[in-house]
C-alpha cells in the first residue's frame, strides 16, 4: 500500500523527538479500567479470556435474539484509507438492489470504523454515508503530498494533526446517530470498533452501543474519539489519548489505528480458544468487505530505502489480512457459517491509500455501488482465492470487471 510511504517517511524524519504529556498507562494489559465516566464494561482486550467468558453469553444471546428467528447476519469492514470509498459504495449499491441484509453485528477497523455506524443503522442512513464520502473528497483528512511533508518537518510531535479528521467525524457522527445506535443496541444488535493500545500493544474492541447508551455530550465525545483513534494511522495522525480509571486511580491510554494489530475482525482473538461459546451464532451469514487488494500483479520495485521498506510493509499487511480471512473461514466452518467476501480485485487500477482526490474516490465508490447493484459483489472464499491467484500483468487488467464478475455469486434472499 503506497499510503505506508507516509508512515515510513514520518519514522525516518521524526527519529525520536518530543513526546506527548500524559499520565502513566494502566499497570497491566488485562485490567478493569474503563473510560472516565463509565463504570460498566464498554470494551474488551482481545486476549482477555476472563472478560470474554463473562461478557460473551449475554452479548451473543442478544445478537441471536435480535435476529428474530432468522439467520444472523454479520458484517466485518476492513481498513484501507481512502479505499474505504469502495466499501461505502458497496453498501449503497446493496440498498439500491434491495439485497442488503440487516446486520445484527457490525465490526469496523480504521476506514471501516468510519463506515461502520452507517452500515449498522441500515439503508435509511445511506444519504449520510454518501455525504461522508463526498465530504472527505472535498475536505481530505490529510492535505497534499507537499503539505504533508512540510507538516512532518515543522510539527514532528503532531504529525498532521487531527483537525481535518476530527472535523469530518464531528460533522457526520451526530447526536441523532448516537441515539439511533443506542436504540438498536437495546434490541441486542452490536456495533464493535477496534483500536490498538500502544502501551499494551493489544487490540481493544469497543462496544459502541454501550458507549452510546449513556447518552449526552460525554458519550458522543467518546464515541467520536474511538472512531478517530481507530482511523489514526501511525505517522499520519497522532495517537489519541483516552483517560481511563480503575476506582480511584486514573491513567491515560494511547490508542491508534486498529489495523496496526488486526486488519479486520469478526470475533475477539480469544474466541478461537473457546469456539463452543459462539454456538448462538451457528449458521450465521458472515459478510467481509475488504477495502483493498489481497493480490496484485508484480510491479517493479525501485531499489531505494523508502520503496523497499514501503513495499515490505505492504506485503506484511496483505499477508496479515489473508491470514485473518483464513482464520475466520476456519471458525465459520466449525459453526456452519456461510462466509461471503468482497475486495478490490487485482485488476482495478488503484492509487495510494491516502489519495483522497475526487477522481480516485469517486471511481472507487461508483465501482462498489455498481457491482453491488448488479449482484456481482460477494464471493465464496474459494472464488476469492481464485481471483487473487489470477493477478494478471498490468497491461491485461480489466478494471470494469466486478469482484464476482467471473464466477458464481454467493447470494441469499433477505
Amino acid at each position: 500500500m503506497r499510503g505506508t510511504l507516509l508512515w515510513i517517511a514520518s519514522l525516518m524524519l521524526l527519529g525520536g523527538c518530543a513526546t506527548l504529556a500524559r499520565r502513566p498507562p494502566p499497570p497491566s494489559a488485562i485490567n478493569h479500567t474503563e473510560p472516565v465516566g463509565y463504570t460498566s464494561p464498554v470494551r474488551l482486550v482481545t486476549t482477555d479470556l476472563t472478560g470474554y467468558t463473562e461478557q460473551a453469553p449475554q452479548f451473543l444471546e442478544g445478537i441471536r435474539r435480535a435476529a428474530a428467528g432468522r439467520r444472523v447476519n454479520i458484517l466485518a469492514l476492513s481498513g484501507g484509507g481512502s479505499s474505504g470509498a469502495f466499501g461505502a459504495g458497496a453498501l449503497v449499491g446493496l440498498s439500491e438492489a434491495h439485497e442488503r441484509p440487516r446486520f445484527e453485528l457490525v465490526t469496523g477497523v480504521s476506514a471501516g470504523a468510519i463506515i461502520a455506524p452507517f452500515a449498522f443503522l441500515g439503508p435509511a442512513w445511506d444519504a449520510g454515508l454518501r455525504a461522508t464520502i463526498e465530504d472527505s473528497r472535498r475536505h481530505p483528512p490529510v492535505g497534499s503530498l507537499g503539505w504533508r511533508f512540510t507538516q512532518l518537518i515543522l510539527a514532528p510531535l503532531g504529525w498532521f494533526g487531527h483537525d481535518r479528521l476530527s472535523d469530518l467525524i464531528d460533522r457526520h457522527i451526530t447526536p441523532a446517530m448516537l441515539g439511533a445506535v443506542a436504540r438498536a443496541t437495546s434490541k441486542g444488535r452490536r456495533l464493535i470498533i477496534a483500536t490498538t493500545d500502544l502501551d499494551s500493544q493489544e487490540t481493544v474492541l469497543w462496544d459502541m452501543g454501550a458507549i452510546a447508551a449513556k447518552g449526552g455530550k460525554r458519550a458522543l465525545a467518546l464515541f467520536r474519539k474511538v472512531i478517530i483513534a481507530s482511523a489514526s494511522v501511525p505517522g499520519v495522525f497522532p495517537p489519541v489519548v483516552i483517560p481511563v480509571h480503575d476506582g480511584g486511580r486514573q491513567y491515560d491510554e494511547l490508542h491508534v489505528d486498529g489495523g496496526v494489530t488486526t486488519p479486520m475482525f469478526i470475533f475477539p482473538l480469544v474466541a478461537g480458544l473457546r469456539p463452543q461459546d459462539l454456538a448462538p451464532l451457528r449458521g450465521a451469514d458472515v459478510y467481509v468487505i475488504i477495502n483493498g487488494k489481497l493480490a496484485s500483479a508484480p510491479d517493479r520495485t525501485p531499489i531505494n530505502t523508502v520503496d523497499v521498506i514501503s513495499r515490505s510493509i505492504s506485503a506484511g499487511i496483505t499477508a496479515s489480512t489473508r491470514s485473518t480471512v483464513v482464520e475466520s473461514q476456519a471458525i465459520a466452518r466449525q459453526l456452519g457459517m456461510q462466509l461471503h467476501i468482497t475486495q478490490i480485485p487485482p485488476g482495478f487500477p488503484s492509487s495510494a491509500d491516502f489519495d483522497f482526490g475526487p477522481r480516485h474516490m469517486r471511481a472507487l465508490f461508483a465501482y462498489g455501488e455498481r457491482c453491488a447493484a448488479q449482484g456481482l459483489l460477494w464471493m465464496t472464499p474459494t472464488q476469492a482465492n481464485m481471483l487473487n491467484m489470477e493477478a494478471r500483468p498490468r497491461e491485461q487488467r480489466d478494471p470494469a470487471q466486478c469482484p464476482a464478475g467471473g464466477g458464481t455469486v454467493a447470494r441469499r434472499s433477505r
